[in-house]
Protein backbone atom coordinates (compact mmCIF):
# COMPACT_ATOMS: atom_id res chain seq x y z
CA UNK A 1 0.00 0.00 0.00
CA UNK A 2 1.34 3.40 -0.97
CA UNK A 3 0.72 6.55 1.00
CA UNK A 4 0.39 10.23 0.26
CA UNK A 5 3.61 10.81 2.18
CA UNK A 6 5.47 8.61 -0.33
CA UNK A 7 4.23 9.65 -3.79
CA UNK A 8 7.47 8.51 -5.42
CA UNK A 9 6.71 4.94 -4.43
CA UNK A 10 3.25 5.22 -5.94
CA UNK A 11 4.67 6.58 -9.21
CA UNK A 12 6.93 3.57 -9.66
CA UNK A 13 3.91 1.46 -10.52
CA UNK A 14 1.45 4.18 -11.60
CA UNK A 15 3.27 6.74 -13.71
CA UNK A 16 0.50 8.84 -15.27
CA UNK A 17 -3.03 9.93 -14.47
CA UNK A 18 -5.22 9.64 -17.57
CA UNK A 19 -8.28 11.83 -18.24
CA UNK A 20 -10.76 11.67 -21.10
CA UNK A 21 -12.25 15.08 -21.81
CA UNK A 22 -15.42 15.15 -23.91
CA UNK A 23 -17.15 18.18 -25.37
CA UNK A 24 -18.33 19.89 -28.49
CA UNK A 25 -16.21 22.44 -30.34
CA UNK A 26 -15.55 25.70 -28.46
CA UNK A 27 -16.52 24.20 -25.12
CA UNK A 28 -13.34 25.59 -23.55
CA UNK A 29 -11.61 22.24 -23.14
CA UNK A 30 -8.07 23.30 -23.98
CA UNK A 31 -8.30 26.35 -21.73
CA UNK A 32 -9.36 24.18 -18.79
CA UNK A 33 -6.50 21.74 -19.34
CA UNK A 34 -4.05 24.64 -19.50
CA UNK A 35 -5.38 25.96 -16.21
CA UNK A 36 -5.12 22.53 -14.57
CA UNK A 37 -1.51 22.21 -15.72
CA UNK A 38 -0.72 25.86 -14.93
CA UNK A 39 0.51 26.77 -18.40
CA UNK A 40 -0.36 28.89 -21.42
CA UNK A 41 1.42 26.57 -23.82
CA UNK A 42 -0.37 24.25 -26.20
CA UNK A 43 -0.16 20.53 -25.43
CA UNK A 44 2.28 18.16 -27.07
CA UNK A 45 0.40 15.41 -28.88
CA UNK A 46 1.54 11.82 -29.38
CA UNK A 47 -0.08 9.05 -31.38
CA UNK A 48 -0.70 5.52 -30.11
CA UNK A 49 2.83 4.51 -31.17
CA UNK A 50 4.34 7.21 -28.98
CA UNK A 51 5.34 9.36 -31.95
CA UNK A 52 4.95 13.10 -31.62
CA UNK A 53 2.27 14.56 -33.88
CA UNK A 54 3.15 17.94 -35.31
CA UNK A 55 0.56 20.70 -34.88
CA UNK A 56 0.86 21.52 -38.59
CA UNK A 57 -0.36 18.04 -39.43
CA UNK A 58 -3.34 18.45 -37.10
CA UNK A 59 -4.26 21.74 -38.77
CA UNK A 60 -3.97 20.32 -42.26
CA UNK A 61 -6.16 17.36 -41.24
CA UNK A 62 -8.74 19.42 -39.38
CA UNK A 63 -11.52 16.92 -39.98
CA UNK A 64 -9.43 13.99 -38.77
CA UNK A 65 -9.55 13.22 -35.06
CA UNK A 66 -8.05 10.33 -33.13
CA UNK A 67 -9.22 9.82 -29.58
CA UNK A 68 -6.22 7.54 -28.98
CA UNK A 69 -3.85 10.50 -29.31
CA UNK A 70 -2.30 11.51 -26.01
CA UNK A 71 -2.07 15.17 -25.05
CA UNK A 72 0.50 16.24 -22.47
CA UNK A 73 1.77 19.56 -21.21
CA UNK A 74 5.48 19.92 -20.54
CA UNK A 75 4.66 21.79 -17.34
CA UNK A 76 2.98 18.69 -15.88
CA UNK A 77 3.66 15.46 -17.82
CA UNK A 78 2.03 13.41 -15.06
CA UNK A 79 -1.36 14.13 -16.65
CA UNK A 80 -2.31 12.49 -19.94
CA UNK A 81 -5.42 13.74 -21.71
CA UNK A 82 -7.53 12.17 -24.44
CA UNK A 83 -9.87 14.48 -26.33
CA UNK A 84 -13.22 13.60 -27.84
CA UNK A 85 -14.59 16.34 -30.08
CA UNK A 86 -18.19 15.58 -29.10
CA UNK A 87 -20.72 13.51 -30.94
CA UNK A 88 -22.38 16.07 -33.19
CA UNK A 89 -19.25 16.26 -35.32
CA UNK A 90 -19.20 12.57 -36.14
CA UNK A 91 -22.72 11.42 -35.39
CA UNK A 92 -23.21 7.77 -34.51
CA UNK A 93 -19.72 6.87 -35.70
CA UNK A 94 -18.03 9.23 -33.25
CA UNK A 95 -20.21 8.04 -30.38
CA UNK A 96 -19.35 4.42 -31.16
CA UNK A 97 -15.66 5.33 -31.16
CA UNK A 98 -15.96 6.86 -27.69
CA UNK A 99 -17.83 3.84 -26.34
CA UNK A 100 -15.27 1.46 -27.82
CA UNK A 101 -12.38 3.56 -26.51
CA UNK A 102 -13.75 3.55 -22.96
CA UNK A 103 -14.42 -0.20 -23.08
CA UNK A 104 -11.00 -0.94 -24.56
CA UNK A 105 -9.14 1.16 -22.03
CA UNK A 106 -11.10 -0.38 -19.15
CA UNK A 107 -9.63 -3.78 -20.03
CA UNK A 108 -6.02 -2.64 -19.90
CA UNK A 109 -3.96 -4.63 -17.43
CA UNK A 110 -1.65 -1.74 -16.55
CA UNK A 111 -3.51 0.74 -14.35
CA UNK A 112 -1.64 3.64 -15.96
CA UNK A 113 -3.18 2.77 -19.35
CA UNK A 114 -6.79 2.95 -18.16
CA UNK A 115 -9.03 6.00 -18.16
CA UNK A 116 -9.23 7.25 -14.60
CA UNK A 117 -11.64 10.19 -14.90
CA UNK A 118 -14.00 11.54 -17.56
CA UNK A 119 -14.61 15.27 -17.71
CA UNK A 120 -17.72 15.94 -19.80
CA UNK A 121 -17.87 19.61 -20.84
CA UNK A 122 -21.15 21.41 -21.56
CA UNK A 123 -20.73 25.09 -22.53
CA UNK A 124 -23.25 27.55 -21.18
CA UNK A 125 -22.69 30.31 -23.73
CA UNK A 126 -24.91 28.76 -26.39
CA UNK A 127 -28.55 29.66 -26.96
CA UNK A 128 -29.98 26.28 -25.92
CA UNK A 129 -27.87 25.94 -22.76
CA UNK A 130 -29.39 22.55 -22.21
CA UNK A 131 -28.74 18.94 -22.97
CA UNK A 132 -28.34 18.14 -26.64
CA UNK A 133 -28.95 14.74 -28.16
CA UNK A 134 -25.25 14.06 -27.58
CA UNK A 135 -25.55 14.38 -23.79
CA UNK A 136 -28.71 12.28 -23.70
CA UNK A 137 -27.02 9.59 -25.77
CA UNK A 138 -23.89 9.52 -23.64
CA UNK A 139 -25.61 9.21 -20.27
CA UNK A 140 -28.29 6.78 -21.47
CA UNK A 141 -26.19 4.50 -23.67
CA UNK A 142 -22.51 4.71 -22.70
CA UNK A 143 -21.38 2.26 -20.02
CA UNK A 144 -18.59 4.02 -18.17
CA UNK A 145 -18.30 1.28 -15.57
CA UNK A 146 -16.43 2.42 -12.46
CA UNK A 147 -14.89 5.48 -14.11
CA UNK A 148 -15.78 8.69 -12.32
CA UNK A 149 -17.68 11.00 -14.68
CA UNK A 150 -17.76 14.68 -13.76
CA UNK A 151 -19.78 17.20 -15.75
CA UNK A 152 -18.14 20.57 -16.28
CA UNK A 153 -20.52 23.40 -17.11
CA UNK A 154 -18.00 25.60 -18.87
CA UNK A 155 -18.24 29.30 -19.71
CA UNK A 156 -20.69 29.59 -16.84
CA UNK A 157 -20.12 33.34 -16.64
CA UNK A 158 -22.27 33.66 -19.78
CA UNK A 159 -25.27 33.21 -17.48
CA UNK A 160 -24.24 36.26 -15.46
CA UNK A 161 -25.23 38.53 -18.34
CA UNK A 162 -28.80 37.21 -18.32
CA UNK A 163 -29.14 37.79 -14.60
CA UNK A 164 -27.53 41.21 -14.89
CA UNK A 165 -30.12 42.32 -17.46
CA UNK A 166 -32.94 40.93 -15.35
CA UNK A 167 -31.72 42.80 -12.28
CA UNK A 168 -31.40 46.04 -14.22
CA UNK A 169 -34.96 45.60 -15.48
CA UNK A 170 -36.07 45.29 -11.86
CA UNK A 171 -34.52 48.66 -11.03
CA UNK A 172 -31.30 47.45 -9.42
CA UNK A 173 -28.33 49.75 -9.96
CA UNK A 174 -25.62 48.62 -12.38
CA UNK A 175 -23.06 48.43 -9.57
CA UNK A 176 -25.28 46.23 -7.41
CA UNK A 177 -26.38 44.14 -10.40
CA UNK A 178 -22.77 43.30 -11.19
CA UNK A 179 -22.28 42.10 -7.63
CA UNK A 180 -25.55 40.15 -7.40
CA UNK A 181 -25.60 38.54 -10.87
CA UNK A 182 -23.13 35.68 -10.23
CA UNK A 183 -24.93 34.42 -7.13
CA UNK A 184 -28.35 34.72 -8.76
CA UNK A 185 -27.08 32.79 -11.78
CA UNK A 186 -25.90 29.98 -9.50
CA UNK A 187 -29.22 29.86 -7.66
CA UNK A 188 -31.28 29.88 -10.86
CA UNK A 189 -29.10 27.15 -12.36
CA UNK A 190 -29.41 24.96 -9.25
CA UNK A 191 -33.17 24.71 -9.76
CA UNK A 192 -33.09 24.73 -13.56
CA UNK A 193 -33.68 21.96 -16.12
CA UNK A 194 -30.04 21.04 -16.77
CA UNK A 195 -29.43 19.38 -13.41
CA UNK A 196 -32.77 17.59 -13.49
CA UNK A 197 -31.87 16.08 -16.85
CA UNK A 198 -28.40 15.27 -15.60
CA UNK A 199 -29.40 13.36 -12.48
CA UNK A 200 -33.08 12.47 -12.78
CA UNK A 201 -33.75 11.80 -16.45
CA UNK A 202 -35.48 8.48 -16.94
CA UNK A 203 -33.31 6.19 -19.02
CA UNK A 204 -29.94 7.42 -17.82
CA UNK A 205 -27.66 4.42 -17.51
CA UNK A 206 -25.29 6.14 -15.15
CA UNK A 207 -25.53 9.61 -13.68
CA UNK A 208 -22.29 11.53 -13.16
CA UNK A 209 -20.58 11.48 -9.78
CA UNK A 210 -20.94 15.24 -9.58
CA UNK A 211 -20.89 18.46 -11.57
CA UNK A 212 -19.11 21.78 -11.33
CA UNK A 213 -19.74 25.22 -12.78
CA UNK A 214 -16.64 26.88 -14.22
CA UNK A 215 -16.79 30.62 -14.93
CA UNK A 216 -14.05 32.88 -16.25
CA UNK A 217 -11.56 30.18 -17.16
CA UNK A 218 -10.22 32.45 -19.90
CA UNK A 219 -9.15 35.08 -17.36
CA UNK A 220 -5.54 35.44 -16.20
CA UNK A 221 -6.60 34.92 -12.58
CA UNK A 222 -8.81 31.90 -13.33
CA UNK A 223 -9.16 29.54 -10.39
CA UNK A 224 -9.56 25.86 -11.20
CA UNK A 225 -9.09 24.68 -7.62
CA UNK A 226 -12.80 23.81 -7.31
CA UNK A 227 -12.38 21.40 -10.25
CA UNK A 228 -9.37 19.80 -8.58
CA UNK A 229 -11.22 19.49 -5.28
CA UNK A 230 -14.39 18.01 -6.77
CA UNK A 231 -12.40 15.53 -8.86
CA UNK A 232 -10.47 14.34 -5.82
CA UNK A 233 -13.72 13.96 -3.88
CA UNK A 234 -15.33 11.98 -6.72
CA UNK A 235 -12.57 9.36 -6.82
CA UNK A 236 -13.57 6.49 -4.55
CA UNK A 237 -10.49 4.38 -5.25
CA UNK A 238 -7.64 5.15 -2.85
CA UNK A 239 -4.89 4.55 -5.39
CA UNK A 240 -6.50 6.81 -7.99
CA UNK A 241 -7.16 9.49 -5.40
CA UNK A 242 -3.54 9.37 -4.25
CA UNK A 243 -2.23 9.60 -7.79
CA UNK A 244 -4.50 12.49 -8.75
CA UNK A 245 -3.70 14.47 -5.62
CA UNK A 246 0.05 13.99 -6.06
CA UNK A 247 -0.06 14.80 -9.79
CA UNK A 248 -2.01 18.05 -9.65
CA UNK A 249 0.00 21.18 -8.94
CA UNK A 250 -2.87 23.61 -8.65
CA UNK A 251 -3.76 23.27 -4.99
CA UNK A 252 -1.33 22.70 -2.15
CA UNK A 253 -4.36 22.74 0.15
CA UNK A 254 -5.71 19.59 -1.51
CA UNK A 255 -2.41 17.79 -1.00
CA UNK A 256 -2.29 18.80 2.64
CA UNK A 257 -5.92 17.94 3.30
CA UNK A 258 -5.68 14.41 1.97
CA UNK A 259 -2.33 13.85 3.69
CA UNK A 260 -3.98 14.77 7.02
CA UNK A 261 -7.10 12.71 6.35
CA UNK A 262 -4.94 9.78 5.36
Amino acid sequence: MYSYSNPSGLRQSFKRFRILIIGRANAGKTTILQRVCKTRENPEIYNSDGEKVRNKILVSQRGVHDIENEMMFRNNPGFVFHDSRGFEAGGLSEFDKVKAFIARRSKKINLSDRIHVIWYCIPMDEDSRSFTEAEVKFFSQCDTGNIAVIVLFTKFDALYDDEFVELINKGVSRKDAEILAPQQAKEAFASGPQLKLLYNRKGNQRSPRCHICLPDMDKDNADCRPLIERTAEALDDDTLKQMFVSTQRTSLEVCMRYAIER
